[in-house]
């Protein structure tokens, strides 16, 4: 018997570990997954209740607002889904990203002094206000796919808001961060009366009561008990309240109050987009994700070029293995900042960009022996493909402000599979405590992420009123002989792709199940300007967690990676399954944050 197999003495007698820090979750009526338990609760109860997958998705959404508003996720942010249908086989991506207020022009910016979106930690966060798009999505799943009413979905949130949730370490462990509690003392009256204990850090176990954000999931549900007749008009009317009425004016003024650029237009007239997916073939299956208004198709681009290389050969987390993904990533990243912005907005080759045979010329320009010492240079992609457009050229990058990893440790991730093969899951994120404002009249802070926007003339991803900026949101749905088997999502900002490729190569080339995927060490090529201002840019830098062996990060620096240690490469990762001949469902949970799968 192996070290990894030793038995352990019980009442039954002798039994194998497993092999993982958890098991894998089992199901037949219903899984789901998220980053903390009291979320996936919320979900499974609309799942015992006789509600299908939307409805769970939806009430962990709102709860995970309560529960994990310390994962940069707030009630007043964004989310992005991809989503499964099982009786219409829709198969779709939602957008929940909110868009640039109507005031938000370059002009505007540098009117401002600004050559570029700041936001906080510092007196400039308000200037990176987008309009809060998740509520509308949430409410937009409920009305087409789900069946329970807004009371309904909302109720475990509510419930968590007013009677209070335990504080737990991971939320202890943020709260510790001087930014946090600094950015609350910039925007008085901030959020440390509610989750500070008399200027102090709360005790894990201690009651976190959050009376405001309760009133104002309150005010959701008050306004469908106001709408007679059908549940969609109930649904119709909790989601006008958000967006028209006094939940919307309260919004609109505490972006006002901090000089903002938030209008009560800007709220009303936003709506979450269903959209096709982009997709890419591997290993015979194929793996749909969002368009380029996120990072998703960085993903599915580095899957392409990693066809020209033997990957099972090269052994799992070796040196080989770890080089080959990395610089298969950073040619991805390079077209992601060349090309990649709103394609409501702009034209952009996304057939040449995930063309097999643009794949090809990219797998070309990697050396085996050798790491490419920066970002390199973008591809052309428009040689592959059937629209009209021009090359773009790649912003430059800012120059590195330090040797760290950056902070990629917030947003948070869902996935939900029912009975019926319903699936959907979702990537919520936004108003961070050291980068925002927290409005303790609403009980949480706004979105910052247009800070994700550039100046750069004729790039896709410059700013313009009512435009997506180009999010690090991403999350994905497999499927096998067109067959839904996979859920797959990983928070972690920039690492985001990086951590469901990841994943998926586990799942896929590996044949790691859903625990095994997400509880193995991953790094993160930090070799691209960062998404988030104020963009730094760490060129050669390859981050590994600590489980690599120091062997592995010596030959890696022999062959020109700048290694650094990071305690994790995106937290919260989650795969889920179904198993297309029997309908067992299956997930893990993330041990890197409070993540639990639950299962029935």
């Amino acid at each position: 018997m192996t070290s990894s197999q030793n038995a352990s003495a019980m009442e039954q007698g002798n039994a194998t570990q497993q092999p993982t820090g958890r098991p894998v979750v089992f199901g037949t009526q219903g899984v789901i997954s998220s980053g903390h338990y009291l979320t996936s609760m919320a979900g499974m109860r609309m799942l015992l209740s006789g509600g299908n997958a939307f409805d769970a998705v939806v009430a962990s959404c709102f709860a995970a607002a309560v529960t994990e508003p310390i994962a940069s996720y707030s009630l007043a942010a964004e989310g992005v889904f991809m989503l499964y249908h099982a009786e219409s086989g829709d198969l779709l991506s939602l957008s929940g990203q909110g868009t640039a207020p109507a005031k938000a022009t370059v002009d505007w910016y540098r009117s401002q002094g600004q050559e570029e979106i700041p936001t906080g930690p510092g007196p400039l966060a308000p200037l990176s206000f987008t309009v809060p798009g998740v509520v509308d999505a949430l409410f937009s799943l409920l009305e087409k796919y789900g069946t329970k009413t807004a009371a309904e979905v909302l109720a475990p949130s509510i419930h968590y808001a007013e009677r209070g949730i335990p504080n737990y370490d991971y939320m202890i462990d943020r709260l510790e961060s001087p930014a946090g509690k600094s950015q609350f003392e910039l925007f008085p009256p901030g959020g440390m009366d509610v989750f500070y204990d008399d200027g102090d850090l709360p005790e894990a176990g201690s009651l976190l009561v959050q009376t405001a954000l309760g009133a104002t999931l309150r005010k959701l549900v008050d306004a469908e008990n106001a709408e007679p007749g059908h549940r969609l008009a109930g649904i119709r009317a909790a989601r006008d309240a958000f967006y028209e009425g006094e939940v919307a004016e309260l919004i609109v003024n505490g972006s006002e109050r901090f000089g903002g650029a938030l209008e009560m237009e800007d709220l009303a007239t936003y709506r979450a987009q269903f959209e096709e997916p982009v997709e890419v073939s591997f290993m015979g299956h194929e793996v749909h994700g969002q368009s380029t208004w996120t990072q998703g198709s960085v993903m599915l681009q580095t899957l392409n070029i990693l066809e020209h290389f033997d990957l099972k050969a090269m052994g799992h987390n070796s040196t080989a293995y770890v080089h080959t993904v990395a610089e298969a990533v950073k040619l991805a990243m390079a077209d992601r900042q060349a090309y990649y912005g709103d394609p409501e907005f702009a034209s952009i080759p996304i057939d040449g960009l995930l063309s097999k045979e643009y794949a090809a010329e990219r797998a070309k320009l990697i050396d085996p022996n050798e790491a490419h010492p920066e970002l390199p240079p973008s591809g052309d992609p428009w040689q592959h493909s059937t629209l009209t457009g021009a090359p773009r050229a790649t912003a430059e990058p800012v120059a590195s402000t330090g040797d760290g990893a950056g902070d990629d440790g917030g947003t948070t991730h869902i996935s939900v599979i029912d009975r019926d093969g319903n699936m959907v899951c979702a990537t919520p994120s936004g108003g961070s405590f050291a980068k925002s404002v927290f409005l303790p009249e609403i009980g949480c802070a706004l979105s910052t992420r247009i800070e994700m926007f550039n100046f750069e003339d004729g790039h896709p991803n410059r700013l313009e009123p009512g435009k997506r900026p180009r999010t690090t949101l991403i999350n994905y749905i497999v499927t096998k002989d067109g067959v839904p088997v996979l859920t797959v999502g990983c928070p972690g900002g920039d690492h985001q792709a990086q951590g469901n490729l990841q994943i998926l190569l586990n799942t896929l080339v590996w044949g790691m199940n859903p625990q095994a995927a997400v509880e193995a060490p991953r790094f993160a090529s930090t070799s691209v300007t960062n998404s988030f201002y104020p963009h730094t840019y760490y060129p050669g830098q390859l981050a590994l967690e600590p489980e690599f062996p120091a062997e592995t990060a010596d030959e890696l620096r022999a062959m020109g990676h700048n290694i650094v240690t990071v305690s994790d490469a995106g937290m919260g990762a989650t795969i889920s399954r179904r198993d297309p001949d029997n309908g067992v469902l299956s997930s893990g949970g993330d041990p890197r944050r409070a993540c639990y799968a639950i299962a029935w």
